[in-house]
């Protein structure tokens, strides 16, 4: 039997050393990546938890707001008493006494609403029947600077139930019509421009609400 020398017992244990050294370094590496671990996951908890309740504020305010457009009166508003305006369809030409007409006998056919911008004018009783359907209708004359009418068209494009055309004997140089009401603005950047969508996009106005906007007449765009 080999005889251990003292060089040979201390290198033996020099080596258990070592290996009692490097266990404890992956324990530790092993802890610190958990511990790591649960930080980025905590992290991400809690960014999530933050973007969720951002999200969720943001909605209960735009809710809010939406709500308060709703229950405000638009300034400077004309409306008139919806029994008052007939709703027939008819297919003969309609005089009415108010310029756009906001109501009254119309054809059987629609204008397209769905968010249609039309160059050119579009004929009064098939936009009427339009209103009938919950749109809101913006129009403009030669007044209206070209700017604001632009914004107007790109607000109506991503907006469904409504349609833009320009009338050139209107009041006004931009005029928002709905079934009933209208009001004049002074531009795109007026605050009723986005209260009167707000309120009468599909509003309590509508005399039938969720009917089509599609499949109508179209005109030039």
């Amino acid at each position: 039997m080999a005889t251990r020398t003292p060089d040979s017992t201390s290198r033996q244990a020099r080596i258990a050393e070592m290996r009692r050294a490097e266990r404890a370094r992956e324990r530790r590496n092993k802890i610190i990546a958990i511990t790591a671990s649960v930080a980025v996951v905590a992290g991400l908890v809690g960014f999530g938890t933050y973007v969720l309740l951002d999200q969720k504020q943001k909605e209960k305010d735009r809710v809010t707001a939406a709500e308060t457009a709703r229950n405000t009166p638009v300034k400077d508003e004309k409306s008139w008493e919806a029994s008052k305006l007939g709703r027939n369809h008819v297919e003969t030409p309609v005089s009415y006494e108010m310029k756009p007409p906001v109501g009254g006998d119309h054809h059987p056919r629609w204008m397209n609403c769905n968010g249609d911008v039309y160059k050119n004018p579009v004929p009064e009783v098939n936009a009427v029947h339009s209103l009938e359907h919950g749109a809101v209708w913006v129009t403009y004359s030669e007044q209206a600077n070209k700017a604001d009418v632009d914004k107007l068209a790109e607000k109506v494009a991503k907006t469904p139930y409504t349609l833009m055309s320009p009338v050139k004997d209107q009041a006004g140089a931009i005029m928002l019509s709905a079934w009933g009401k209208q009001v004049t603005v002074d531009g795109a950047a007026d605050p009723r421009v986005d209260q009167f969508f707000t309120k009468y996009v599909q509003g309590p106005q509508t005399p039938e609400p969720g009917a089509a906007c599609t499949m109508g007449l179209a005109g030039d765009k």
